[in-house]
């Protein structure tokens, strides 16, 4: 149960951190991609393929930001995953060093919560990082 409510915290932070990046980063480069698409539309010298690659060269940027957020958000994941996995690892050779099931549970409990804890307090970190490579990706 308590594991339950971890994912959650974690995946409300991760949802918060979308929302506030989509809403103040992301949408104002898929305007900017949308008025310089419009653009090369435009263009009426301009042959089919130019007007191509102009809406290409106006997608870069937004396409790049997606790939950034994508990559810090499994990074995250990655990371969560790695300590759990460590966690389950400890119990397991508790378990196998004879110690009582109730204890072993109660120490995977406490390493999973500082694991969650630990990777939570990285996400105002992450935030402003990703923040401040959108920022310079949007000029």
């Amino acid at each position: 149960m308590a594991e339950l409510q971890q994912q959650l915290q974690v995946q409300e932070a991760v949802d918060s951190v979308v929302k506030s990046l989509e809403r103040e980063n992301i949408r104002k480069m898929q305007g900017l991609m949308f008025q310089c698409s419009t653009a090369c539309c435009e263009e009426s010298q301009a042959s089919m393929q130019q007007v191509h690659q102009c809406i290409e060269r106006c997608h870069a940027p937004l396409a790049q930001a997606q790939a950034l957020v994508t990559s810090e958000l499994e990074k995250l994941q990655d990371r969560l995953a790695r300590c759990t996995m460590y966690c389950n690892d400890k119990a397991k050779d508790s378990i196998d060093a004879g110690s009582k099931e109730l204890h072993v549970k109660r120490q995977l409990e406490t390493c999973v919560t500082k694991c969650v804890d630990d990777r939570m307090n990285l996400i105002p970190t992450m935030t402003r990082r990703m923040k401040e490579s959108l920022s310079s990706m949007g000029k």
